[in-house]
């Protein structure tokens, strides 16, 4: 029998993805030694079969829906998509899914990776099982962070597991097209991935089991991408729910709680995510196998002066750029709890706090068109009780969006606080949205004020400009 090794490190990060990569990139840079425990590849799922691989796939057929709509370019790209190129692109930007380089960076930084699964064993201690069966004691003097992410939910269908269903990743890592593909769900997977795939050539049934798409943005949001998918070719289908899956023959049978009857050659469930802590021990240190993990604005997980909680499997925030956001944060408190140093937890928007988490959350849904959101919409201020109102214009109302394209379609939204005079949610819907929403977002996490917002000139001719038609709106009426 080979022996357990112990090692002790300052702090050891469960889950290699990018918020635990930027979790031990922060402790690393406050001196703290750190190790890195991952089960698959370094880079987690938005590397290898989420943000990267899918954006890849839509970076293409976006740039084409643009180019169709530029006098002078159109008639040039009205043929179909080079699917094979596409892939071959996408498989490029996963590293044909090998992890070298994420696990070079890793070292670069002085974090140690320890490849295979881990589980906590006890108060700050993580046993790591390789693939061998030989097992490391890693025990942390300071913090251990988990960054483990969230799993695709499959609904509970008798027979589904015969089906072979796709989740997200085979809508990401799929090596051919499919002649027909069912997509069921309405949220940002789901209407990424039908976007992507109908470019490519499926003939995509979106089956919604909601009144629309998108549904924690403004409602207008999924209207124009709804409206879109059906002029680009898609079914798409509201009220509906999947009564039962089969595969006869190698053809998907989709029964919908109408009766409808619908054949494709693949399906993809795209219906919600659950917290990746069934098996990491979380019953070995008295928390609910299984569960999300709740955290203070520190990312500490309730009850605990140890274990942090990043990313995903918190719940807080389902988006990788907010992983890594509460991930600095988290970092930063950790040194600073290691060091001694005054923790300013309860300083909203402080080194210690990832205040944005509740008040200037942005995502960007890269269909065509875009959606983009920040903050608050305007039903959430309403219900959180703030006095708001909305501020609506088109986007063609900006000189800019009909330079970019002819017959640009697209609207913006403000949520402006009556009684602070400040933004607390932003939309646009249109073509290229998604570079405006940073600008959003930095006028709501600064709580910007109106009077000061006219200052900030946008340049002209561009779609910027519709912040002036915002402001201007909200004065005039």
């Amino acid at each position: 029998m080979t022996e357990t090794e112990t090692i002790a490190y300052d702090v050891v990060v469960l889950g290699a993805g990018p918020v635990g990569e930027n979790v031990a990139d922060r402790t690393r840079a406050a001196g703290l030694s750190t190790a890195v425990v991952e089960s698959e590849l370094v880079g987690g799922e938005c590397s290898y079969w989420a943000c990267i691989p899918s954006k890849a796939l839509l970076r293409p057929v976006i740039a084409r829906a643009d180019a169709r709509r530029v006098p002078g370019l159109r008639q040039s790209v009205q043929g179909p998509l080079d699917a094979e190129a596409v892939l071959a692109h996408r498989n490029y930007y996963t590293s044909d899914w090998h992890d070298d380089g994420a696990a070079q960076w890793l070292d670069s930084i002085g974090a140690d990776l320890h490849r295979g699964h881990g589980r906590l064993t006890g108060t700050r201690e993580v046993t790591v099982t390789g693939s061998d069966g030989g097992r490391k004691v890693l025990t942390a003097r300071h913090a251990v962070a988990v960054c483990t992410g969230t799993d695709a939910v499959l609904p509970d269908l008798p027979g589904l597991a015969e089906v072979e269903p796709w989740t997200s990743r085979n809508a990401t890592s799929a090596q051919q097209v499919p002649g027909r593909l069912v997509v069921v769900g309405g949220g940002v997977v789901a209407t990424e991935m039908a976007t992507a795939w109908q470019a490519l050539g499926s003939k995509v049934t979106l089956l919604v089991r909601g009144k629309g798409l998108l549904n924690r943005m403004e409602p207008f949001a999924g209207e124009f991408v709804a409206e879109a998918l059906t002029e680009a070719g898609a079914d798409v289908r509201t009220g509906t729910s999947v009564e039962s899956v089969t595969r006869e023959n190698g053809t998907v049978v989709v029964v919908t709680d109408s009766g409808d009857r619908i054949e494709a050659d693949e399906i993809l469930f795209a219906t919600g995510r659950r917290p990746r802590t069934a098996d990491i021990g979380l019953d070995a240190v008295g928390l609910e196998p299984g569960g999300w993990l709740p955290v203070d604005d520190s990312l500490r997980v309730t009850g605990s002066d140890w274990l942090y909680a990043c990313g995903d499997v918190n719940h807080r925030a389902l988006l990788t750029h907010q992983g890594k956001y509460q991930a600095r944060i988290a970092g930063a408190a950790i040194a600073a709890r290691a060091s001694g140093v005054p923790i300013l937890e309860s300083d909203p928007w402080g080194a210690h706090a990832a205040t944005a988490d509740h008040h200037a959350v942005p995502q960007v849904v890269f269909t065509d068109p875009e959606a983009a959101a920040v903050g608050l919409s305007l039903a959430e201020a309403e219900q959180a009780g703030y006095r708001v109102r909305a501020v609506d214009v088109e986007m063609s109302s900006a000189s800019g969006a009909g330079l970019y394209a002819d017959g640009y379609r697209g609207r913006a939204r403000m949520v402006v606080d009556l009684n602070e005079e400040i933004l607390r949610g932003v939309t646009f819907v249109g073509p290229g949205v998604g570079e405006l929403i940073h600008s959003a977002t930095i006028a709501v996490a600064g709580q910007v004020p109106i009077a000061r917002l006219w200052h900030a000139v946008p340049s002209f001719p561009t779609i910027s400009e519709v912040w002036l038609r915002l402001l201007e709106a909200y004065r005039d009426n």
